[in-house]
């Protein structure tokens, strides 16, 4: 194995930079070594100017995703050695504005999970449990919803959705799993609230299943599944509305 490998960075300050270009760095090439340790390695020993995003190195905090030859990945679970001989290309995430290099602005995200209460709704307040109470679950109660709770925000469900890269309205893969994830919580009892919004021109009709989203998700979340649930939710829903007295709804 070769010494080194070549990153090919995207750099980019929108305040003096007409548009994106390419910065070459070469790296140390180690087998435990990932994209993010080579960054950091630029950073710390060739260009202090580069900008990115991390923080704990280990595929839970989601702030290191980048877009790493094309494909949407976590730079820490990213190794360099499955990309030798490179070049790497390191790009900001798809779909984002970019803030400066590889950081992305996420505010879009940000106004829109809100939207769909990815919290605890209770009976009494419409918005949390009691503090004082213990609400117990079952092993099975947990499995329910697990799988949608793994979701750590890192947005490159976003990246690779073409939905979202053409209408920015489209509210999200990742914001309609976590919607998922309370609805199937059994101490929850806001599924109307969430589906009333959901079902909006910029809800899960936007998304045509292609799948990507949950290709890319590395904690397997399945946000395409979710958003399929939704539908078939929404379409029960119009049923019960055609079928059934008011009452018995």
């Amino acid at each position: 194995m070769a010494d080194s490998i070549r990153l090919r960075v995207s750099r980019y300050r929108p305040d003096t930079d007409p548009e994106p270009h390419w910065q070459e760095y070469d790296v140390p090439l180690r087998k435990e070594w990932t994209v993010l340790d080579g960054l950091n390695h630029v950073k710390n020993e060739v260009d202090t100017t580069l900008s990115f995003r991390w923080s704990c190195r280990m595929g839970i905090c989601g702030s290191c995703g980048m877009n790493v030859d094309g494909e949407p990945r976590l730079t820490c679970a990213t190794f360099l050695s499955d990309h030798a001989p490179g070049p790497v290309t390191v790009e900001p995430l798809a779909n984002f504005p970019v803030v400066r290099d590889l950081v992305v602005d996420l505010s879009d995200f940000m106004a829109k999970l809100p939207r769909v209460k990815p919290w605890i709704i209770h009976p009494d307040d419409h918005r949390t449990v009691e503090p004082d109470v213990e609400y117990l679950q079952t092993p099975e109660q947990l499995d329910a919803y697990k799988q949608f709770s793994m979701c750590i925000n890192c947005m490159l469900c976003y990246a690779a959705c073409p939905v979202y890269g053409l209408d920015p309205e489209f509210i999200g893969p990742a914001a309609i799993a976590l919607a998922e994830r309370y609805d199937l919580d059994s101490r929850d009892r806001g599924e109307r609230e969430r589906l009333d919004v959901l079902v909006e021109h910029d809800g899960v009709y936007g998304c045509t299943f292609v799948g990507e989203c949950t290709r890319v998700c590395p904690k397997h979340v399945d946000p395409a599944a979710a958003i399929q649930r939704y539908k078939l939710k929404a379409a029960m829903e119009t049923v019960k509305a055609f079928l059934l007295p008011r009452g018995a709804r």
